[in-house]
C-alpha cells in the first residue's frame, strides 16, 4: 500500500499542466480602448496645447466622453453581429444535417482525413455524430466552420470593457493640465506619462500574454508615439492654417 502511495503521488507531481491564454478577448478589447484612449485625446491636447488649460481640460474631456461612447458601441455591435453570425450558420447546419445528411456525411469524411484519419477510423466517428445531431452540428460549426459558440454576455461586456479602457487611458494624458498651470511644462509631462503609460501597458499585456514583455512594451510604445505624433502633426497643421 505504501509503495502504491509513493506511485501516486509520484503521478500526480509528475503531471503535465497546461498553461493556456484564455483571456484574449478581453485583453484585445483593453488593447484596442486603452491604446486609443492614450493616444487620441493626447494628441488633442498637444493641438490646444496655445490655448488655455481649462479649454484643453473641456476639449478633453468632451473627447474622452464621445470616443469612449463610440468606440464601446463599437465593440458592443461587432460582438452582437458575430453572434447573430454564429446563430445563422448554426441554424443552416441544422438544416442540412436533417435534410442531407449523406451530403453532411461526406464532408465530415473530408474534414477527418485532412487530419490523417483512415477511411475505417473516420466512418467510425461519423457513424457516431449520426447518432447525436446535436454534436453532429457542433461539430461542422467548430471544424468546417471554424466558429466557435460566442459567450452570451461577449458583447455587452466588450463594449463596457473597450469603453472603460478608453476612458482610463483618455484621462492619463490628460491630467497633467489639470494639475500644471504652466501649457509647456504640462505638455510636456503629459507626452513622457503617456509613453511611460504606454511602455507598462505594453510590457503588463507581454507578460498576460506569454510573449517577451519587454519587444511587446517596445512595439506599443513606437506604435503609440507614432499614432500620437501623426494625430498632433494633423492637429497642428490644421491650426496653423
Amino acid at each position: 500500500m505504501e509503495r502504491s502511495s509513493h506511485r501516486a503521488e509520484g503521478e500526480t507531481s509528475g503531471r503535465h499542466e497546461e498553461r493556456h491564454v484564455r483571456s484574449g478577448e478581453v485583453m484585445r478589447d483593453v488593447v484596442m480602448g486603452l491604446t486609443d484612449g492614450l493616444t487620441v485625446p493626447f494628441a488633442l491636447a498637444a493641438g490646444l496645447s496655445s490655448t488655455s488649460p481649462s479649454l484643453v481640460v473641456t476639449a478633453g474631456l468632451a473627447e474622452i466622453a464621445a470616443g469612449a461612447i463610440a468606440m464601446g458601441l463599437g465593440g458592443y455591435l461587432a460582438a452582437k453581429s458575430d453572434s447573430d453570425h454564429y446563430d445563422r450558420e448554426k441554424k443552416r447546419e441544422e438544416f442540412e444535417v436533417k435534410t442531407l445528411p449523406e451530403d453532411e456525411a461526406d464532408e465530415v469524411m473530408q474534414i477527418l482525413g485532412s487530419f490523417g484519419l483512415q477511411e475505417l477510423e473516420s466512418r467510425a466517428l461519423v457513424n457516431a455524430l449520426r447518432k447525436r445531431p446535436n454534436d453532429w452540428v457542433d461539430f461542422m460549426m467548430r471544424f468546417e466552420l471554424g466558429l466557435e459558440k460566442p459567450d452570451p454576455g461577449r458583447a455587452m461586456r466588450s463594449g463596457l470593457t473597450i469603453a472603460t479602457s478608453y476612458t482610463i487611458g483618455g484621462l492619463v494624458p490628460l491630467l497633467p493640465y489639470m494639475l500644471v498651470k504652466d501649457m509647456h511644462t504640462a505638455l510636456m509631462v503629459s507626452m513622457v506619462v503617456t509613453l511611460f503609460a504606454l511602455l507598462l501597458f505594453g510590457y503588463i499585456k507581454g507578460v498576460i500574454n506569454g510573449t517577451r514583455a519587454i519587444l511587446s512594451a517596445f512595439h506599443t510604445t513606437t506604435i503609440g508615439a507614432l499614432a500620437s505624433g501623426a494625430a498632433f502633426a494633423i492637429a497642428k497643421y490644421i491650426q496653423g492654417n
